[in-house]
């Protein structure tokens, strides 16, 4: 994490990035885009995975990297269950629902890895780095 300057450079994030830039355009016409609560819901949760990873980032601790981080990984589960409901009430093929299912669960398996990373970690961030004991 400290050759890390900027949240855009993790990879987790790019890959939250890559699912809102799907995701979005597809609330925007067909059956989905009337379905508005399901709509908002849909588009709440993929912005607040890659949010949350900006933002742990961005507290310069590590300890509050991971509470974020965990937020992260529980709004790409969030996506993954409307996926479902939005299969169900046929707004997406099966085949697009594979493929942004797979993604979100690439992002709450990268996730997961970084978060056990940190909690191994001694770095407490650069929000201690000249803190006295």
């Amino acid at each position: 994490m400290s050759t890390v300057k900027k949240f855009e450079e993790l990879e987790v994030w790019q890959k939250a990035r890559v699912l809102e830039n799907k995701i979005f355009p597809l609330t925007q016409g067909g059956k989905l885009s009337k379905d508005f609560k399901l709509r908002e819901q849909l588009n709440g949760a993929t912005g607040s995975a890659m949010d949350n990873i900006a933002e742990g980032f961005g507290r310069g601790s590590r300890l509050e990297f991971v509470q974020f981080l965990t937020v992260a990984r529980g709004s790409a589960s969030e996506v993954q269950s409307q996926l479902y409901r939005c299969l169900d009430r046929e707004y997406f093929s099966a085949a697009l629902f594979q493929e942004l299912y797979i993604l979100a669960d690439e992002i709450c398996k990268m996730t997961t890895g970084f978060i056990e990373y940190l909690n191994k970690s001694d770095y407490k961030g650069q929000k201690f780095k000249d803190r006295k004991k």
